[in-house]
C-alpha cells in the first residue's frame, strides 16, 4: 500500500462517491490520514455481486429510492458541493473516465486533481463523463496533459489495472462505490460511513 493505511475504491459516475471524495478532505485535515485512490468500474462490481441496483433504478417511484435521492441532495448541500442529478447522461458509462483515472495511478496528486475535475464536470456542469474529448478538455483545464492521459488509457497495461482493481474490490467483499478499507481488512461503504473510517484510522474501533 506504499504507506497509505486507507484505500478508496471509486467510480466517477457515483454521486455518493463525489460527496465522500469531497468530505474525505476534512477527515485528512483532522487526522493526517493518508489515502490511496483506487479507480474501479462500478458497473463490473454491480454485475458481479450487486445486480439489484439495476432493478432499483427502474423503480423510480419507489418511496425508499426517492427518499435516498432527497437525502443525497441534503448531503451535497451540507458538504457544499453542486450535484445536478440525475443528468441527461444518467446512468453514465464511465469506462473512458476510469481508464484515464487509472493512467494516473502512479501519481496520486494528479489522480486526485483529475477526479475532482471529472466529478465537477459530470455532477456540476452535466457534461458527458463518457466522452473522451470532454475528459481531455477537463484534464487540460486542471493543469494535466489530457492527450497523454487519453493515449495511456488505451494501453493494455492501464486496461488491465482497471480490471484488476475492480476484481480486487469484489474479492475483498466490496459491492459498490465508494468502498473504503482501513488497514487492509476493515471495510466501509459510502459517505455516511466516513466517521467510522476516521474512528478506525484513529484506533477507536
Amino acid at each position: 500500500m506504499n504507506g497509505e493505511r486507507v484505500e478508496f475504491f471509486y467510480d466517477l459516475s457515483s454521486p455518493w462517491t463525489y460527496i465522500a471524495f469531497h468530505n474525505l478532505d476534512a477527515v485528512i485535515a483532522r487526522t493526517g490520514l493518508s489515502v490511496r485512490l483506487r479507480p474501479i468500474l462500478v458497473g463490473g462490481v454491480f454485475n458481479a455481486v450487486n445486480p439489484s441496483v439495476y432493478a432499483a433504478r427502474e423503480a423510480a417511484n419507489n418511496p425508499k429510492f426517492k427518499h435516498n435521492w432527497r437525502v443525497m441532495r441534503d448531503w451535497a448541500k451540507l458538504a457544499g458541493v453542486e450535484i445536478n442529478f440525475p443528468s441527461i447522461y444518467h446512468p453514465a458509462k464511465s469506462i473512458h473516465a476510469m481508464r484515464m483515472a487509472c493512467s494516473l495511478a502512479g501519481d496520486q496528486v494528479a489522480l486526485k486533481t483529475f477526479s475532482k475535475a471529472a466529478f465537477e464536470s459530470y455532477f456540476g456542469a452535466q457534461e458527458n463523463l463518457d466522452d473522451p474529448d470532454v475528459l481531455v478538455a477537463l484534464a487540460n483545464k486542471a493543469g494535466l496533459d489530457g492527450e497523454a492521459m487519453r493515449t495511456a488509457s488505451q494501453t493494455d497495461a492501464v486496461k488491465a489495472l482497471l480490471r484488476a482493481n475492480t476484481d480486487e474490490v469484489i474479492a475483498r467483499g466490496g459491492y459498490g462505490s465508494p468502498t473504503i478499507f482501513v488497514d487492509t481488512d476493515k471495510m466501509y461503504f459510502g459517505n455516511d460511513q466516513l466517521p467510522l473510517v476516521e474512528a478506525a484510522f484513529l484506533g477507536k474501533i
